[in-house]
């Protein structure tokens, strides 16, 4: 399978000097990398941040890469790391791969309808379980992102990877029955706040101490008899 120009990648070999060499790279805009797998032996290399960005965003899941203008060769990306605030990649390790021999990848799960489903549309709250899947297929079938229908999802629906179906070439490794892609749930009522009554009455009001006066208050004194002498 011939790569797309959108598909290809133009590395440098770059010697492994640690963490404080691959900071001087990320300065300058360059991300470090490895390239490993198959026969041939791990090579460190650098390429351009926004080079890189680009073909990613482009390109499918199998790239074409080359090291300081040699031979090409067909890899997949096996991890990313991004800087946890720009989100702007950090490194990235390349595995090589056969084409005429399948491999094992993660992809993403989009689901799609999900404002025309029935479930929702009655106010239900629709929830994705499951973010990406666990599938096995030849690099060049291997999709950048498998899509879901769920437009028919009705009240207290769920659905499980039974529903899935992969493009041609693309097995599903995950557990078909136990896997749950999707549910639609009740929309959670909030608690009514009960109406609490006002108090009118101070504290201790209407209560009256042992002479009959309001409690905290001293007693009248009795007003002198006209029969005294």
């Amino acid at each position: 399978m011939a790569a797309s120009s959108e598909s290809k990648l133009s590395l440098t070999a770059r010697p492994t000097e640690g963490s404080r060499a691959a900071r001087r790279l990320r300065r300058k805009g360059l991300v470090p990398g490895v390239l490993y797998g198959g026969e041939g032996e791990p090579e460190a290399f650098a390429v351009e941040g926004r080079v890189l960005r680009n073909t990613l965003a482009r390109a499918g899941a199998l790239l074409e890469v080359s090291i300081d203008g040699g031979a090409g060769t067909p890899v997949i990306v096996k991890d990313l790391q991004r800087h946890p605030v720009r989100d702007e990649p950090v490194h990235v390790d390349l595995l090589r791969v056969r084409l005429d021999q399948p491999i094992q990848s993660t992809v993403s799960l989009e689901l799609v309808g999900t404002e025309e489903a029935p479930g929702v549309v009655e106010g239900g709250i629709l929830s994705q379980v499951t973010l990406q899947l666990a599938i096995e297929a030849l690099p060049g079938d291997i999709p950048d992102v498998i899509r879901h229908d769920v437009s028919r999802m009705q009240m207290n629906d769920t659905e499980t990877l039974t529903s899935v179906i992969p493009p041609a070439g693309v097995t599903l490794l995950d557990d078909p029955e136990e896997t749950v892609v999707a549910t639609v749930t009740p929309p959670t009522l909030e608690p009514v706040e009960e109406e609490i009554e006002t108090e009118t009455e101070l504290v201790g009001e209407g209560e009256e101490g042992a002479e009959g006066a309001p409690e905290g208050e001293p007693a009248a004194e009795a007003e002198p008899s006209s029969d005294d002498s």
